[in-house]
């Protein structure tokens, strides 16, 4: 017969073990079909605005904390949760108000904000984010899975409309700029 100390801590370890099962929730839906929809640009991005025939206001602008960009002559424009196309509507509207008669401006992305790999790889970090990368990329690019880590599934963190959400995704699913991926530990 075995002991009521082994029994106790095999029953303690069974236990914990289901209860990190049980906090295990689904990726909402919300986390894919972000992907499906037009970029939205936010802190940290930097953008390439041109406006044909008017060298002076052509130039790159970043996207700042607030979520701005500080443009020539009209000041501060909103940029955050916009889209390229939805920006240049902005700025053409904005010069149109006495700056310029018929403005013909073009908005793309120089720059796209960066991603943070964190957890269980070789080197934990800030990296670029580049159109196309996917988690497993971008374990690599951090050094690769180091030998305790979860190579099934990865934590992301990502900003949804405002709304910063966690999910459980598998190695090969896409990521977006600013996401956060966690590579956990593996539990045996």
């Amino acid at each position: 017969m075995k002991s009521p100390a082994i029994l106790l801590s095999a029953m303690i370890a069974v236990s914990a073990s289901l209860s990190g099962c049980s906090s295990y929730r689904p990726t909402p839906a919300a986390f894919h079909e972000v992907l499906n929809q037009p970029y939205q640009l936010g802190a940290g991005d930097r953008i390439r605005v041109t406006v044909f025939e008017q060298e002076g206001l052509t130039n790159t602008y970043s996207v700042d904390q607030s979520g701005y960009i500080s443009f020539p002559l009209v000041g501060n424009i909103p940029a955050r949760g916009h889209t390229a196309q939805q920006l240049e509507k902005q700025i053409a509207a904005k010069l149109r108000q006495g700056y310029l008669r018929d403005p013909d401006v073009s908005v793309e992305i120089d720059r796209y904000r960066p991603i943070f790999v964190m957890g269980e790889v070789g080197a934990a970090g800030q990296y670029s984010y580049v159109p196309g990368l996917t988690v497993q990329k971008a374990v690599a690019i951090a050094g690769g899975f180091s030998a305790r880590a979860n190579q099934e599934s990865v934590d992301i963190t990502r900003d949804i409309n405002g709304e910063v959400i966690t999910g459980r995704v598998r190695t090969s699913d896409p990521l977006l700029p600013g996401d956060t991926v966690y590579v956990r530990e593996r539990l045996f």
